[in-house]
């Protein structure tokens, strides 16, 4: 009988222990297993276990200390109200089931074109992952209360455009589920590099199709999306062409780098993670996927994403929303901030008119392109420290520029004067050929020209011709040998 007894003890301790340990990750628990993940295809496996959980673990309980959609609209609404100084509200579409999709802009200036970058900041795209709608909230209602009090507050609300929609999915939410009320992945939903899904515009989701229009209409300089299941800072690629589990980096493969170690290093303990180096990593080494939304923002929107995994548990506790504020707080104001504070920055202008221009630049050694504003012509370009990098400023009828930077000691700022191709002579050409050959008048002049009073206009060539010869010498006696050197300034004009 006491044999019994004890093999009943020790089934319900075997037992208890096994229950424990399948269950997820807690803030208690830091860390990830602290095995090493050498073997990419173990990380590939983990991710699909997390992405593939079965909704009967997604409760209504859950949900219990969360905003509901009802809840988190008027969350949004009461905040601009009550920060209406230094914020507006906005809606870029609505959800399959009518939710409104409603964006709060914080900038000194809201609402109004300026020459700063813009950031966007995007929760809850996966319904089982609202804790980015929670976040974004305690991040706008942070920078609201601390913008007259605290240094980074006030800079980056001068400094930077900054946009955050706290729920792209808010029917996933409502369902308790991954996917839209479709039953549709967000992020599997948007045009791909390496395979033509979703190529038919009007085939998307509403919510994705409101996302592609706000990016038509907004240039966005960097972004993120806020995730869950995990602890890391992914950046792309998020797949490759062969469909393998590899590293698979985009040409600005340094500047994605840098840019999820800020968000890491910023953080409580992603940095520290045991299964991704530093707490970053590339997303086609990790978990490859198509038709996602980091990619397609880097290559046809020229903003930069990542995509931030923030809490281990998909859907935890809500008593555990203040620790994961405080964990991420840093890391989520630093990466905005960070738009600013490294990259080069400014102004594209002609020098025929000295109005701005459109033009584009490109990094020597880097396969991408950033375009410039079409009313302002300025542009930010997110870069990594370096000792040098070569910019060049193009503009299709203006004269290409290149000159170098060096990015080791903060942000320069650099404006391009471009020169137009055409010449002055061109230009006269131009005017006689765009006149209007029909009047009676210019073919009377033209064969008064071309008639017999040839030989008279050749001669006034002539000595219009040496009379400019004489007044271009004139000039270049007048000009100086030397000038004065300006003092040193950050704003560099070539």
């Amino acid at each position: 009988m006491v044999m019994k007894t004890n093999l009943l003890s020790f089934l319900i301790l075997f037992a208890s222990t096994i229950s424990s340990s399948l269950a997820k990750g807690s803030l208690q628990q830091t860390l990830l297993p602290s095995e090493e993940f050498n073997d990419c295809s173990n990380a590939s496996r983990t991710r699909h276990l997390l992405e593939n959980e079965s909704q009967a673990q997604i409760s209504v309980d859950l949900a219990q200390g969360y905003m509901s959609n009802d809840d988190l609209e008027w969350a949004i609404k009461e905040f601009g109200q009550r920060c209406s100084n230094i914020s507006r509200i906005y809606s870029i579409g609505n959800s399959v089931n009518g939710f409104p999709l409603l964006v709060i802009e914080i900038s000194d200036k809201p609402g109004e074109e300026e020459t700063k970058p813009a950031f966007k900041y995007i929760g809850n795209v996966h319904g089982d992952e609202p804790v980015g709608r929670e976040l974004l909230i305690s991040l706008a209602n942070w920078l609201c209360d601390n913008y007259l009090k605290d240094p980074l507050a006030k800079f980056i609300v001068e400094n930077v455009h900054l946009h955050l929609l706290p729920s792209m999915n808010p029917d996933g939410f409502s369902l308790r589920k991954r996917g839209n009320a479709n039953n549709i992945d967000l992020n599997r939903d948007f045009p791909d590099q390496f395979f033509s899904v979703n190529d038919d515009e009007d085939s998307r989701q509403p919510e994705t199709r409101a996302i592609m229009n706000w990016l038509r209409d907004i240039r966005f300089t960097a972004s993120a999306t806020l995730h869950g299941g995990a602890l890391v800072a992914n950046y792309p690629w998020d797949g490759s062409e062969d469909k393998r589990t590899k590293y698979y980096g985009c040409p600005d493969d340094d500047a994605f780098r840098f840019m999820a170690s800020i968000y890491s290093h910023s953080h409580y303990n992603m940095s520290s993670s045991k299964e991704f180096l530093s707490g970053i990593t590339n997303g086609a080494a990790w978990y490859p996927l198509y038709g996602g939304m980091q990619d397609w923002n880097y290559i046809h929107a020229g903003c930069f994403e990542l995509t931030l995994e923030i809490s281990d548990n998909k859907w935890p506790n809500a008593t555990e929303l203040p620790i994961l504020w405080k964990y991420n707080k840093m890391s989520l104001l630093n990466l905005v901030a960070s738009l600013v504070k490294t990259g080069v920055h400014g102004r594209i202008y002609s020098s025929a008119d000295g109005k701005p221009l459109p033009g584009s630049i490109a990094v020597s050694g880097i396969n991408y392109t950033v375009t410039a504003g079409k009313t302002l012509g300025d542009y930010h370009r997110f870069l990594a420290p370096r000792d040098k990098y070569e910019v060049v400023a193009t503009m299709i009828g203006y004269k290409s520029k290149n000159t170098t930077i060096w990015l080791d000691d903060g942000p320069v700022t650099l404006d391009f004067v471009l020169d137009p191709e055409v010449s002055i002579k061109e230009s006269v050409l131009q005017n006689v050929y765009d006149c209007d050959c029909n009047s009676k008048s210019t073919q009377e002049f033209v064969q008064f020209l071309w008639g017999a009073h040839l030989e008279v206009f050749f001669i006034l060539i002539v000595i219009l011709g040496f009379l400019l010869f004489l007044f271009r010498r004139r000039a270049k006696i007048k000009v100086p040998t030397s000038r004065q050197l300006s003092g040193s300034k950050k704003t560099v004009e070539v």
